[in-house]
């Protein structure tokens, strides 16, 4: 019975409320979270959605995008979803992800510092993209919800710097899998919440949400290492201006790494590892990055470097620092100015063992950013 959905559209639109994407449901794809609904009923059902959306704003400039299932991904039960609502019905792909497992899991911390564990989630990115591909190429996906624990997230961990290892690697692997919107659990709630519950005040995750939304642009750039998987790496076209942006996250509690660009004819870089601090160089560590383009090596150069570290080297603390610095509300409670160091492109670049940093470099010359 589709009368409340259609009498319940009908009140926003009067309202003169703006609507960007109209989605029943939550979790009840595949075999559900307490309970579900078949394949083919909710095809039939996003189907029907569409019509009276289509009804509703015959009138309208804009009509809302249609997004389904909200829930998590089971091959076979999405393949059909796509199959039989067909061209030109649904939009976007939303599903949710919890991969870091019930914010009860005592090794939270542990399964956030393996890239191993981490990378396990790369699967079901891989298929979802497949069956879109072979199923409904015209639809994007969104991540609709995913706050890394699920069940309210990780007391004392979720709200804290260390779950920023796992959000950020998770923003960038969705975007390399061209996932288009990516929705985070909670603005407000829960132990996963951006911001604190009680004071508003931004826990360590609001602020890398905002630093990737600065600073990384919409196109991803191929990057490929044999450097140690401690170091996770994802580089995007710069947001809003020239050149390339590039995300570093180092897992490893004991080794530091140094980043150094060169231009070369194989259009390589090198990327050199230190243990035991990084004045300690060690030779028979040096690996290679290889990127898409080349970057220019001028001296008088600079790139921009945005450091994230926890308050007291405390991986759960609440407090982040930015190039050393307490990143805390002005007087009049206003987001603190998130300002880069900036460095010669022929100074070393050093990346410290379990810090975060987003490093830009305005003159890389990359074909897929021109």
């Amino acid at each position: 019975n589709s009368t409340n959905a259609h009498d319940f559209i009908s009140y926003t639109i009067s309202k003169g409320y703006k609507i960007e994407a109209w989605e029943f449901g939550n979790e009840l794809s595949g075999t559900g979270i307490g309970a579900s609904v078949s394949a083919d009923t909710y095809a039939k059902d996003v189907v029907k959605l569409n019509e009276i959306v289509d009804a509703l704003y015959k009138n309208s400039n804009k009509k809302p995008s249609i997004m389904a299932p909200g829930g998590f991904f089971e091959q076979g039960w999405f393949a059909k979803l796509l199959k039989i609502t067909g061209p030109g019905t649904l939009n976007t792909v939303s599903h949710h992800m919890y991969n870091l497992g019930a914010g009860v899991d005592h090794h939270l911390i542990e399964h956030i510092l393996d890239p191993y564990y981490l990378s396990k989630v790369s699967k079901t990115f891989s298929s979802l993209s497949q069956t879109i591909q072979q199923n409904g190429p015209w639809a994007s996906v969104w991540v609709e919800k995913s706050g890394g624990a699920f069940n309210s997230g990780g007391f004392h961990v979720s709200d804290t710097f260390v779950n920023s290892f796992w959000y950020l690697d998770q923003l960038g692997m969705a975007a390399a899998y061209n996932t288009k919107v990516y929705c985070r659990q909670t603005l407000v709630g829960g132990h996963y919440s951006l911001l604190n519950t009680t004071t508003f005040v931004p826990n360590p995750d609001y602020y890398s949400a905002l630093l990737w939304h600065r600073l990384m642009g919409k196109t991803v750039l191929g990057v490929t290492t044999t450097a140690s998987p401690y170091l996770r790496y994802y580089a995007h076209c710069s947001k809003g201006r020239a050149g390339i942006t590039l995300l570093l996250i180092n897992m490893s509690n004991n080794t530091d790494f140094i980043v150094k660009a060169r231009s070369r004819s194989n259009l390589k870089q090198n990327l050199q590892q230190t243990s035991d601090g990084a004045s300690s160089f060690v030779n028979s560590l040096k690996r290679s990055v290889s990127w898409i383009g080349s970057e220019v090596t001028d001296g008088s150069l600079f790139r921009e470097e945005y450091h994230m570290s926890p308050k007291d080297g405390d991986l759960q603390s609440k407090t982040m620092l930015l190039n050393g610095i307490q990143l805390q509300l002005t007087e009049k409670e206003g987001i603190p100015n998130l300002q880069p160091i900036r460095s010669r492109l022929s100074s070393p670049l050093y990346i410290s063992s379990l810090s975060i940093s987003f490093i830009v470099f305005p003159n890389f010359d990359s074909p897929a950013c021109a």
